[in-house]
């Protein structure tokens, strides 16, 4: 009889492994009670099991009435408070409490065991839980202890049902107002198929929000392959396994009751999704096994839900024993921010479920009291915790600490993390020294201090790790080239987040503008003013005048009314990012002026820190809204605020799901770019997309920035310590100081000598440095610098410290805030009283989706070295600077543009056909492409300098349109020399040449025709096989794109055609694995195939070598030149003519084809 693969099967597995394997009793749907939504068999026997006494006394079950009484009084309470609350704390009833579960025993406690045993988990199949529509029934319930704790409703893909069936029959036909999918009824309603699942922990009809459970695939969505079973077997093999479950429900589950702004009541359910499950228990049993003093890195997506995730962490380290005792005294969870120090400690508390478990520090005292106290939790930010040196005096030493450290990559300064790293370590007692060794013997535990303590567990979550955050916290791990590079212990990342549709992808939807502006002279003298600060000065002077401020107000408060606030049932809000305060203010103004003018329900908010002064007046943010800065946030989710106009808040850590757009009129780079534009993803019922316009940044700058968080972030190897030594150099080259000097300023500093006789030695190393020259000022001060900032952050990372490095840290850290600033003189003093704003005109240039690419990021480690350099002086008059900027952002208006037009193709073919160029763009990473394409650009420019040209003063003379005409360059010589795959133009291509080839065999008769060989040809260059022919995709799709979409060298036809005799081998291989699911098999030696070993599973291949049929020819001809070339010892390809390469290149591309080609029958059902 053959297998049974419908959903009735997949109920079978499920229950089947949870009864035999899991031990949980099989009930009946009769079991189920519809009057109390419980099991009340189950329960009963469970009761009298575990409280025989209680119920003695109780007489709950004597009669009638008392049973009724006492099963109204558990319905009651489930719906009131939910039942993982009542599984946790029992029911009270009259005088008595009932426990109605047992709890997870602990490692020592072999009565509690027992007891925990005494459980009764049970699975209920096909249970109807209706009195009023008896037909209908839930596919499968799990109950502990008679009260159901969560549903499952399945589905089977081999009969065209799947994950998103069960999620609309749990929409539509799972009634809330029955008792058993009522909110807080069960602790979560699963959906699932075979590939994926979702989770739901509250019902409410058509807008119940399902979340994916999925493990994730290649840091995508869905699961992976199961080598034992369904895809989704880890739910019922691991999740509902009797201690996970319990562990979940004690740990992790919650339902949570809040008052919103309105002071109603709401309530919100919680179940881990398998991310935060999965990476808290593995934190946990990583630090129940290491030893203290190890560090973890965790890279979740921002809105993936890291507050629960520490949360859930911070309470259960706290749990953790080591022998009976506690494992850590205290677990410290630092944030960045206030808002994020609120949010967590909320968190916190309602997880902990223990009021005096959990501290806040609003103050450096504080803090201290905590540690001191031994306060379980403390949540702090990091501007305080770097109080610590100062306010505690105690040992710390001997205490056991885990710091959870929420964004990472903004709490680890150099000088912060030592700062951590010393508080925690403590003081050491000392003993009685000679002067020298009492010094080095205090710069010694300084330096110990400095490095991760060894007495406190490190735990950093990020979305957007940086390099320092990435090597202070990351896994280490050994590169193929011998460097160490560093890798984040857990990853849930943003595409897995998007694919799965948690969060949004906010650059959907991401149209930008273009601004043009044009200035004139207001004064008839010319004067001379420093170009580059007038042209700065200009622009921010130009963005700043109110025309500008109002068109783009316009089209933003114009965009929101019409496409923006119908979105999420009219609740849809939007936040406008400014680059400053004044400029915030002047948006806040327009913003309300617009909205009135039109007669506008809406309203504006503005946020900002501090006080400014606003045209004479000092003001607040709280003075703008007219309400307090502590209620912005609540307001601006509530009544008619819709508009949220910041100035660097509320750009980090903001969760709100009513932001749907945001209008970005500021510079966005790296990190930033990606914490800014993040605070539209949250997901809510009724939010489809969002919107971005972005009046500054162009989408490729948008793209960069995101690009290396898309996936898991690496850091391509260590920082160097030896730089520095290098450093060291550098600075020591003007002789600032002699090596006395450093000893004796040390032992000063270091016994605590008075300062009246460190400064003299300061002051003496400062003359020295003011007698230099100015180049040389430039380049010892950044070297110094450079020493500092880098010796802060490797000093916590080192495994082991410098004592002189340690000194000349100490003096080079005192000498530096004594060296005079050097500034740049304002060379434009009177410019913008010089000018008149004329003109602005507001442009849009697209509208788009930014597509990531789908690989892992490899950053660079710290950059340690100084710049050095002094900018020239570029003295301009007013009237060239007036040409050149409206030139800039005005368009520009050429004199001659056809000898201009004339003189870019010049320079572009020659940029092209620059050696070094083109091996960059064929070889190298793109940043190496692009560096090698724009000096040679600068280059060739020079040499065509000696015209004089109109584009060649431009070229020299404004940065912006040299970055312009780099990037073009750059651009045009990839498309020529290696242009972006296009694989639909590329089979265009190949059809073309290869038709006529392939007529008399590809009819339809003898083999399939010729476009299913194409389509099977580059079936086989993706699929994905075993390792060791992986990288032939990227090598064929690389070759064959140059070969045919680009143009040629004859040394670029040689590589192509030695890359395509050398890949057949491999090509076939691929081939016989699609075919038969397996390598082909090892030669009767047992070594690896070769070519010919190989070529013997492929018949009509091997033939051709003695073929005599003239229409083989072309195929012949290069399968013998492939024969030959893996036959020799050398495997060197043949060095054909010149004049041949083009030919021989059509004849190995032909047998690729016609390898396809003499397969297809058996490839084209599987590919």
């Amino acid at each position: 009889m053959p297998t049974l693969l419908n959903e009735k099967s997949l109920e079978d597995l499920i229950t089947n492994y949870l009864t035999e394997r899991h031990g949980y009793d099989l009930g009946v749907s009769d079991d189920y009670d519809k009057t109390y939504g419980i099991d009340l068999g189950s329960l009963e026997a469970f009761l009298r099991a575990t409280q025989p006494e209680l119920i003695a006394a109780s007489r709950i079950f004597d009669t009638a009435t008392n049973r009724r009484r006492f099963f109204e009084r558990l319905r009651n309470e489930i719906t009131k408070r939910g039942v993982v609350y009542v599984l946790r704390k029992g029911v009270r009833h009259l005088a008595r409490t009932f426990e109605l579960y047992m709890p997870l025993p602990s490692e020592l406690s072999e009565q509690a065991q027992k007891r925990y045993d005494l459980n009764r988990f049970t699975v209920i199949r096909q249970l109807h839980y209706s009195a009023a529509r008896p037909g209908q029934s839930v596919d499968m319930v799990l109950l502990i202890n008679g009260l159901p704790i969560l549903t499952m409703e399945l589905k089977n893909q081999l009969t065209c049902q799947n994950t998103a069936n069960a999620v609309a029959q749990y929409r539509s036909e799972r009634d809330p107002r029955e008792l058993l999918f009522g909110v807080g009824r069960c602790a979560v309603h699963f959906a699932l198929d075979d590939e994926t699942v979702e989770m739901c922990t509250k019902l409410s009809g058509r807008d119940s929000w399902f979340l994916p459970f999925n493990k994730g695939n290649e840091d995508g969505a869905g699961n992976p392959v199961n080598p034992n079973g369904l895809r989704t077997a880890y739910l019922w093999e691991e999740i509902l396994k009797k201690e996970s479950l319990s562990d979940i429900l004690e740990h992790y589950a919650q339902m949570v009751q809040e008052r919103n702004e309105n002071g109603r009541l709401s309530v919100k359910v919680i179940w881990p999704r398998w991310h935060q499950l999965e990476v808290v228990r593995q934190l946990l049993k990583a630090s129940r096994t290491n030893d203290i003093g190890q560090r973890y890195l965790v890279q979740h997506s921002a809105g993936s839900g890291k507050s629960n995730s520490i949360a859930w962490l911070a309470y259960q380290l706290v749990e953790l024993l080591q022998e009976s005792q506690a494992l850590f005294d205290s677990v410290i969870i630092i944030t960045d921010r206030r808002n994020l120090d609120r949010q967590t400690r909320n968190n916190v508390r309602a997880f902990t479920h223990s009021e005096h478990l959990v501290g806040w520090s609003d103050s450096s005292n504080t803090l201290r009291q905590l540690l001191e106290g031994g306060t379980k939790i403390i949540i702090t930010t990091v501007q305080k915790f770097s109080f610590i040196l100062t306010t505690i005096n105690q040992d710390l030493a001997s205490r056991r600490f885990a710091v959870i450290i929420d964004e990472a990559h903004s709490s680890q300064s150099g000088r912060m993390s030592a700062a951590v790293n010393q508080t925690l370590a403590g003081t050491q007692d000392r003993e009685e020294l000679d002067t020298e060794d009492e010094v080095n013997a205090l710069i010694q535990q300084h330096i110990e201090g400095r490095q991760m303590a060894s007495n406190a567990n490190f735990y950093a979550f990020t979305a957007t790790p940086k390099n320092k955050t990435l090597e202070i916290f990351g896994t280490p791990f050994e590169r193929e080239d011998g460097e160490v590079g560093h890798r984040p212990c857990h990853v849930y990342t943003m595409k897995q987040a998007i694919e799965e549709g948690f969060i949004h992808d906010v650059l959907n939807n991401y149209t930008t503008y273009q601004s043009y502006y044009k200035i004139r002279k207001a004064i008839e003298d010319d004067p001379e003013f420093e170009r580059k600060q007038a042209m700065r000065k200009l622009r921010y002077f130009v963005e700043s005048q109110p025309e500008t401020i109002r068109q783009k107000a316009e089209v933003m408060v114009e965009h929101f009314h019409h496409a923006v606030a119908h979105r999420i049932g009219g609740e849809a809000r939007c936040m406008i990012c400014t680059a400053g305060i004044v400029r915030a203010i002047d948006y806040y103004q327009e913003v309300k002026r617009l909205l009135a003018e039109r007669g506008s329900q809406y309203q504006a908010i503005i946020a900002f820190s501090g006080e400014v002064d606003y045209h004479g007046t000092r003001v607040t943010e709280a003075s703008l809204n007219g309400f307090p800065s502590t209620e912005i946030e609540a307001k601006f989710r509530t009544g008619n605020y819709r508009f949220l106009i910041v100035a660097d808040k509320f750009q980090t850590g903001y969760d709100e799901p009513l932001l749907h757009t945001m209008y970005v009129d500021k510079p966005l780079a790296g990190v930033k770019a990606v914490q800014t534009l993040s605070r539209l993803n949250r997901k809510r019922p009724k939010k489809e997309e969002t919107f971005v316009l972005d009046f500054v940044n162009t989408s490729e700058e948008i793209e960069t920035a995101f690009q290396p968080f898309y996936k898991t972030t690496l850091l391509s190897r260590e920082t160097d310590p030896n730089k520095l030594n290098d450093l060291l150099g550098e600075i020591e080259q003007y002789d600032l100081y002699t090596l006395y000097e450093v000893e004796t300023l040390n032992s000063f500093y270091w016994t605590g000598t008075q300062r009246e006789k460190i400064d003299p030695l300061l002051d003496t190393m400062k003359e020295r440095f003011v007698a230099l020259d100015d180049e040389s000022k430039v380049a010892c001060k950044s070297a110094i610098k450079a020493y500092v900032r880098t010796y802060d952050y490797l000093s916590t990372v080192m495994p082991e410290g410098s004592i002189d490095w340690e000194k000349k840290q100490t003096v080079l850290s005192l000498l530096l805030p004594k060296l005079p600033t050097l500034g740049v003189d304002d060379l434009t003093k009177g410019l913008i009283e010089s000018v008149d704003f004329d003109a602005y005109r507001l442009q849009k240039q697209e509208e788009r989706n930014i597509q990531l690419q789908n690989v892992d990021s490899e950053i660079e480690p710290v950059p340690t070295s100084s710049f050095s350099g002094v900018m020239e002086e570029d003295m301009q008059y007013l009237s060239v600077i007036e040409s050149e900027f409206n030139e800039l952002f005005g368009n520009i208006d050429w004199q001659d543009s056809e000898l201009v037009r004339k003189q870019v193709e010049e320079l572009t073919e020659r940029v092209k056909n620059n050696d070094d160029v083109r091996n960059a763009m064929l070889r190298n990473d793109e940043a190496t492409a692009n560096q090698n394409c724009d000096e040679s650009t600068q280059n060739e420019v020079t040499q065509m300098t000696l015209t004089h040209t109109e584009l060649m003063q431009h070229y020299f003379t404004n940065h912006d349109f040299q970055q312009h005409l780099n990037e073009m360059i750059r651009e045009k010589v990839r498309q020529a020399v290696n242009p972006p795959y296009d694989e639909n133009e590329l089979k265009q291509r190949i059809q073309e040449e290869f038709q006529k080839d392939f007529a008399d065999f590809c009819d339809g008769v003898h083999y399939v025709e010729f476009d299913e060989v194409l389509r099977l040809f580059f079936g086989i260059i993706h699929a994905e096989t075993i390792p060791d022919l992986q990288a032939l995709d990227k090598i064929l799709k690389r070759t064959l794109n140059c070969l045919y979409r680009a143009e040629h060298r004859e040394e670029d036809y040689r590589s192509w055609y030695s890359e395509l005799v050398g890949r057949f081998e491999a090509f076939l291989k691929k081939i016989y694995w699609l075919k038969e699911g397996a390598p082909v098999p090892l030669t009767a030696t047992g070594k690896e195939p070769a070519l010919l070993d190989t070529v013997r599973h492929f018949p009509k291949i091997e033939r051709l070598y003695h073929s005599k049929n003239p229409k083989y020819d072309t195929f012949k001809q290069c399968y013998r030149v492939v024969y030959d070339w893996r036959n020799k010892e050398s495997h060197i390809a043949v060095d054909l003519p010149a004049d041949l390469l083009p030919t021989a290149l059509h004849a190995a591309v032909a047998l690729y084809l016609y390898a396809t080609m003499v397969s297809a029958e058996e490839l084209k059902d599987k590919l």
